[in-house]
């Protein structure tokens, strides 16, 4: 059983008042999954199905708190980093975070809200490739993502390959590349690391109920780590575990709605 799996994992990400996305999306499918989630908030953000109506950020030394005291205390088993803000931020927290070389850690680079939104800082990208990739186990960006941390434009699965390929030069081991923005009725999406790239397919859902993928899928994907889940075997946990919760999604808002989080892990998790 899930439940008895358990493993610490430290969420370092932004809150989403919706509860679809971010902290209360990491929360939800650490706890799903078994494991015990443990956050430091980055900033509070007021948002909803429809997008992002204000962001107010966390002081980069009270988020530094945040993580000594988690780590000085309860320890942890995985790292999942989300949103996170500009450049002090990001030094602050691998700064501290470094600290822990043997903790695995899940890096999502989160730049852009579903609703057009920025998230990160522009001088910020400089920040996350020079202090934070060296230290992940796993990058998660979207296309988006991909694009601002690659310099390229991506439109074809090809493209993917090879923005997988340059990802893997900035420093991180491993890459999982999400095709969902690419069209078409299957959804591709790639891991790459030194030993090759391999692709994982699955029937496009059809339904506008897809906000907090991306935070779901790390934090899914982070809880394997941190219950001693190979890589691989931890991503395809967490992306059977997201199918699940799309499938039955609740149906709230009126703009892209949440996940159902609980329903996604029933059997065979």
């Amino acid at each position: 059983m899930v439940g008895r799996m358990r493993g610490r994992v430290l969420i370092v990400a932004g809150s989403d008042s919706g509860g679809g996305a971010g902290i209360q999306a990491d929360i939800k499918t650490v706890a799903a999954l078994g494991g015990f989630a443990m956050t430091a908030i980055t900033a509070l953000t007021a948002q909803n199905t429809l997008g992002v109506h204000g962001v107010m950020p966390v002081p980069a030394d009270f988020v530094r708190l945040q993580i000594d005291c988690v780590l000085d205390d309860l320890g942890a088993d995985a790292f999942k980093i989300g949103m996170l803000g500009d450049a002090a931020l990001i030094e602050a927290v691998a700064e501290r975070l470094g600290r822990r070389p043997g903790v695995p850690l899940v890096l999502d680079p989160v730049m852009v809200a579903k609703g057009g939104q920025r998230l990160l800082a522009e001088a910020a990208i400089a920040a996350l490739k020079r202090s934070l990739l060296p230290l992940a186990t796993v990058l998660t960006p979207n296309l988006p993502e991909a694009e601002a941390l690659c310099g390229m434009r991506i439109g074809t699965e090809a493209d993917m390959r090879h923005a997988a390929d340059m990802l893997l030069t900035l420093g991180v081991p491993a890459v999982l590349l999400k095709g969902g923005h690419l069209p078409g009725g299957t959804v591709t999406d790639l891991l790459a690391t030194e030993s090759g790239c391999e692709a994982f397919s699955a029937p496009r859902i059809e339904t506008r109920h897809t906000h907090g993928t991306g935070c779901t899928l790390a934090s899914a994907i982070a809880t394997g780590l941190a219950q001693s889940l190979g890589l691989r075997d931890a991503v395809l946990r967490a992306r059977a575990y997201v199918r699940r919760a799309i499938e039955t999604a609740p149906g709230y808002g009126a703009g892209a709605g949440p996940l159902d989080h609980g329903a996604g892990a029933t059997p065979p998790f």
